[in-house]
């Protein structure tokens, strides 16, 4: 190989790093995002069961929705 060849395959091997240094950064970024939506979404859902029990307990029909 060339000295031109060389310095060429160096070029594109510090370009890839680089470039796979960065999806992984995204990578990372994004799955925390996620994770974090996830954690909300799963706070929401427990908020919401908990107003429909106190709902149907005020409306007097928690004996017949809960099966015994």
């Amino acid at each position: 190989m060339s000295k031109t060849d060389c310095k060429a395959a160096q070029e594109m091997t510090e370009a890839m790093e680089t470039t796979m240094q960065r999806l992984q950064e995204r990578f990372l970024a994004i799955s925390e995002q996620l994770e974090s939506r996830m954690d909300q979404m799963g706070t929401r859902i427990d908020d919401l069961e908990k107003n429909v029990t106190e709902l149907m307990t005020q409306a007097g029909m928690e004996d017949k929705a809960s099966p015994k």
